[in-house]
């Protein structure tokens, strides 16, 4: 039985696209085990994929080099006998860990000085393939064949018993349709909407009947916390209240979501929930919402994307422009072809 060490990517967003690599390279070497060698913080997206046997905690952050500390994990690792690992990632540093644990085939894309570390080398066509979760299923083909297409979306599975005590827990209404408000994107500011354009949007929502719950990490609370003042009490302020666990299974009971291009909106997605996903300074082009049940909504500047995490010019007019009504109208639509479960009220 083939075992394959996949090196996973650092980003929420990034661990929910790979999901269709772990599923493709079971279908090509049936019965192998996919393991992930993967952050803390992405390792709940893992324990909801069937196609993954087990994660590996990588205790490393970005910048961190630790050699000592990396032979030791991956003499671990090594202890596991993997035929292959798969290196997401495209720094020196994620080729290491496998080369270090002696790992016989690893496969990688040409990055920062890693000939020898990865010794089944591809060179990466960006025009063949422009999207990311393109590119990581690239990696279980062979050398020069693309992925066949479609590829299938990835699916997470909320736990609905573990939702209902998370929303018992913080006091959330299970009566009336919820929308999940996404404001936070680590990337930087210059993916975020702004906090004025999610609490009116909340207000819209509070008149039609609907709660709006704010979600996001603790580094999201105050950014949460300012959208729920502007907004009258409309929003309620979630971010920094749930684990990533919590909130994917909370997210579960939701009706629909609208988020800046972040990992909670590649959740939202993966989770089957109807979306408006805003754009500023990235690009659906290459990381878009892989579901059917998408709305984007971007003013395709011409200075966008930039792809940058602070808006180059000062001004952010690719977010501070995109309207509130713009946002509702696209609600709108996708709750008109996906309409709640629960009747809003009157």
């Amino acid at each position: 039985m083939k075992k394959i060490l996949v090196i996973g990517p650092s980003w929420v967003g990034d661990g929910v696209m790979a999901q269709p690599l772990y599923r493709r390279l079971i279908e090509r070497n049936p019965g192998a085990e996919v393991h992930v060698f993967a952050p803390a913080w992405t390792r709940p997206l893992l324990e909801r994929m069937p196609e993954v046997t087990a994660s590996h905690l990588n205790p490393f952050g970005h910048g961190a080099l630790r050699l000592a500390e990396r032979w030791r994990v991956a003499r671990k690792l090594a202890a596991q006998d993997f035929d292959q690992a798969v290196v997401l990632p495209g720094s020196l540093k994620a080729a290491l860990i496998p080369a270090l644990a002696g790992i016989p085939k690893r496969t990688g894309f040409t990055g920062e000085m890693r000939y020898g570390l990865i010794n089944d080398m591809r060179e990466l066509d960006e025009d063949a393939l422009p999207r990311m979760v393109e590119r990581f299923c690239a990696l279980a083909e062979a050398p020069g064949t693309a992925p066949a297409a479609p590829i299938p979306y990835p699916a997470l599975h909320a736990n609905s018993e573990a939702g209902a005590k998370v929303a018992a827990r913080l006091g959330l209404d299970a009566q009336k349709p919820a929308v999940a408000l996404c404001p936070g994107a680590e990337y930087g500011p210059a993916k975020r909407w702004p906090s004025r354009h999610f609490a009116a949007l909340a207000r819209a929502f509070a008149d039609a009947g609907w709660q709006a719950w704010l979600f996001g990490s603790d580094k999201d609370a105050a950014i949460g916390e300012e959208i729920a003042t502007l907004s009258g009490g409309a929003a309620h302020n979630l971010c920094g209240a749930t684990s990533l666990a919590d909130a994917i299974d909370l997210m579960g009971r939701i009706d629909l979501a609208v988020c800046n291009d972040s990992g909670l909106m590649h959740v939202a997605a993966a989770l089957g929930k109807p979306l408006v996903a805003l754009y500023g300074s990235s690009s659906p082009d290459f990381t878009p919402p892989l579901t059917d049940k998408a709305r984007i909504v971007s003013l395709n500047l011409e200075c966008s994307p930039c792809f940058e995490r602070n808006c180059p010019l000062g001004h952010t007019d690719c977010l501070q422009k995109l309207m509130p009504q713009q946002v509702w109208d696209a609600a709108l639509q996708l709750i008109a072809r996906h309409p709640p479960t629960t009747t809003p009220a009157p």
